[in-house]
């Protein structure tokens, strides 16, 4: 298999601690840079035609784009236990928190950076107006995201799952849009060295 990356942005990385979380070997990592455009060359937009990262070529040439589809593939494919809870009850916790963060975090983190930064703007209309509300959803998420943590040791429940991998990478790459973990918020630190604990952190 090859996984198509970049070591930047935070997609790309929930996919990298999937693989660390499996202990799934021999997966060809190819850069993609992203500043230079190395996403919407014809050869990449081939293998998807959104222009995003990651994307994962299996075996067989097919190529998988979309994280959330390239974590579960991964998750179900491999053996080194489930990522995305074992019973039907465990599914539906986890799913729910996991598509909590990615709306409410990795997005919301993601369209900050686009649009205030101007990273992309030779090939995308920056609307600053948009990047600051997008600023202020993650500080609205962040409060619920403490809340949960103060009654549970990982974001869904009592078990690390996918949802903390989601959880973890936006918070790490919020940074860029200058949001910081501070004291006001004691269980997500305490979450946050947890995780740094785990090999997967720096996959």
């Amino acid at each position: 298999m090859k996984l198509y990356d970049n070591n930047q942005a935070p997609n790309p990385r929930r996919v990298r601690m999937v693989l660390a979380e499996k202990g799934i070997p021999d997966v060809e990592i190819v850069p993609i840079e992203l500043g230079a455009g190395g996403n919407l060359t014809p050869e990449f937009c081939a293998k998807n035609p959104f222009g995003k990262v990651p994307v994962l070529e299996l075996d067989d040439g097919f190529c998988l784009a979309e994280t959330g589809a390239i974590c579960r593939y991964l998750d179900e494919r491999f053996d080194g236990g489930s990522l995305f809870g074992k019973t039907v009850e465990d599914r539906a916790r986890i799913d729910m928190w996991d598509h909590r963060m990615e709306l409410g975090l990795v997005i919301s983190v993601a369209m900050g950076f686009q649009h205030l930064s101007g990273f992309f703007k030779d090939r995308m209309t920056p609307v600053e107006a948009w990047g600051k509300e997008c600023v202020g959803n993650v500080l609205k998420i962040l409060p619920i995201l403490e809340k949960q943590l103060a009654d549970n040791t990982w974001v869904a429940g009592s078990e690390f799952s996918i949802a903390d991998i989601t959880a973890i990478c936006a918070i790490d790459f919020a940074r860029v849009i200058k949001i910081r973990i501070g004291d006001e918020y004691p269980s997500i630190q305490r979450w946050h060295a947890a995780m740094k604990e785990r090999p997967s952190y720096t996959a």
